[in-house]
């Protein structure tokens, strides 16, 4: 099963109804990816600190999941300053690094990572089946909903036999070398398990047919927005006015 850490629990998030916490994930992630002012930036790494805090995450899972993206932002901060075009700021023999390239990879490093505690309070801290159906709810077409519910709940299936299959070649003495009967195997190798694939799905879909299915999936959880809900958006509406504020006015107002 694909891990879902931060599915589970009872904090204040939590209990949100799901289409308030997307419809929030969206709009936060949606600003903070337009911003160019460090102030409204930090503010919004603030309420991402706030929101993770409230949803009670496991601290180390939040980082592990972070260091993924940490392994790209790295290599930003390598190559950014050194094409960017600007006022040099250091040198290193004939390389040359810019105040603008650092500038740029600063903003990418806050903003992916504020996305991204945004995206783990809030989206994550439901299932994937209620994500879809939340999905539903924002009327994106049936079709492709279910061929995402589909995919979450048989993907380790395929990679089940994807590992089998890569076993059995390994008893019969294969090992990998950059030769041509390597590439072949593995070639064949991808062949047999788009034909497992196929036959696994048809067999999925004569089950569904055999129960019943009529093209739909029906939804166990009720939806029911509440009070809290109403105040946690009335919440997030306010910060995004200060944020837009913070944006657009605090130049001006320091200027002044």
């Amino acid at each position: 099963m694909i891990e879902e850490p931060f599915a589970t629990g009872s904090s204040i998030i939590h209990k949100i109804d799901p289409r308030v916490k997307v419809v929030c994930a969206v709009l936060l992630s949606t600003i903070v990816a337009l911003s160019d002012n460090f102030v409204s930036i930090g503010s919004a790494l603030v309420l991402s600190l706030i929101l993770l805090f409230s949803a009670r995450l496991n601290t180390g899972e939040v980082l592990s999941k972070l260091k993924i993206v940490w392994g790209f932002i790295t290599v930003l901060w390598l190559f950014l300053p050194l094409t960017i075009p600007g006022e040099t700021i250091y040198n290193i023999g004939c390389l040359e690094f810019s105040k603008q390239g650092l500038v740029l990879s600063a903003l990418i490093t806050l903003k992916s990572n504020i996305i991204l505690l945004f995206f783990f309070t809030l989206v994550s801290t439901m299932n994937f089946i209620t994500f879809g159906y939340v999905l539903s709810c924002f009327k994106i077409p049936s079709k492709l909903i279910y061929m995402l519910m589909l995919t979450y709940r048989y993907i380790f299936v395929i990679d089940k036999e994807y590992q089998k299959l890569l076993r059995a070649v390994k008893t019969r003495g294969f090992s990998p070398k950059t030769d041509t009967h390597t590439y072949k195997t593995y070639a064949y190798l991808i062949g047999m398990l788009f034909v497992k694939a196929s036959l696994r799905a048809n067999r999925v879909s004569n089950a569904m047919l055999c129960r019943g299915f009529k093209g739909k999936f029906y939804c166990l959880f009720e939806f029911n927005v509440s009070k809290k809900d109403y105040i946690f958006f009335g919440f997030i509406s306010v910060y995004l006015i200060f944020f837009i504020y913070l944006e657009y006015c605090w130049e001006f107002i320091f200027w002044i």
